[in-house]
């Protein structure tokens, strides 16, 4: 069974995930870690659990879920895989990190895109990808249909969506592809976003405000 564990990282407060099964192997997910003590919980996470990491996913490229990427390439020699489309915004970071008074240090580029649909494996887990754009141009979210768990980056929140007024932001994109793609998962399909605590597709279809 595939299990998650979350951290809070970074000034924004970004969920950097874990997944991983019985074979551990372990993906990380959105490594938002800043600070060394922010490193430190996730790598001896994965040490306690004698976890192998063998996957880095980026749902989409904002400073906030790529901050760790070259902690985790130094670490465990993987480089992050996300969609094409978010090639640019991960470009764009590098020049505005100091406005924000964030240290990033450059993340390696993907050996590996991720196509819009389809699937990724890593040890006895399967992961369908989830095409979403809208607070992103090439935003992916990460199902885990077994454990009916969700990854979904900064698309759907604990009653609220994400933010559209970022460049390659589109307010209409982000609420349609929620109603038919997310909203067509099982409603006690648990979501795992970005930021702040989980919720289910049924709680957000009934209290949303921005979908009811």
């Amino acid at each position: 069974m595939t299990n998650i564990r979350s951290f809070v990282n970074n000034p924004y407060q970004e969920n950097t995930y874990l997944l991983y099964d019985e074979s551990g192997e372990c993906a990380i997910i959105d490594p938002g870690m800043e600070t060394a003590a922010e490193q430190n919980k996730v790598v001896n996470f994965i040490k306690e659990h004698n976890l192998k990491p063998v996957l880095l996913l980026n749902t989409h490229c904002h400073i906030d879920h790529v901050l760790g990427n070259k902690f985790i390439f130094d670490q465990y020699g993987l480089k992050p895989q996300f969609n094409k489309g978010e090639q640019e915004l991960l470009e764009a970071v590098i020049a505005y990190a100091p406005a924000m008074g964030i240290r990033y240090e450059q993340s390696p580029t993907p050996d590996i895109y991720l196509p819009e649909t389809g699937t990724i494996k890593f040890g006895n887990t399967e992961l369908t990808l989830i095409f979403a754009p809208g607070h992103s141009p090439a935003h992916l979210c990460f199902y885990a249909k077994e454990a009916n768990i969700l990854v979904g980056g900064d698309v759907l929140f604990r009653n609220s969506i994400g933010r559209t007024d970022l460049p390659g932001g589109n307010f209409t994109q982000l609420v349609d592809n929620i109603e038919q793609k997310l909203f067509t998962l099982p409603d006690d399909c648990t979501v795992y976003p970005g930021h702040g605590p989980e919720t289910t597709i049924e709680y957000e279809k009934q209290n949303n405000p921005f979908l009811t």
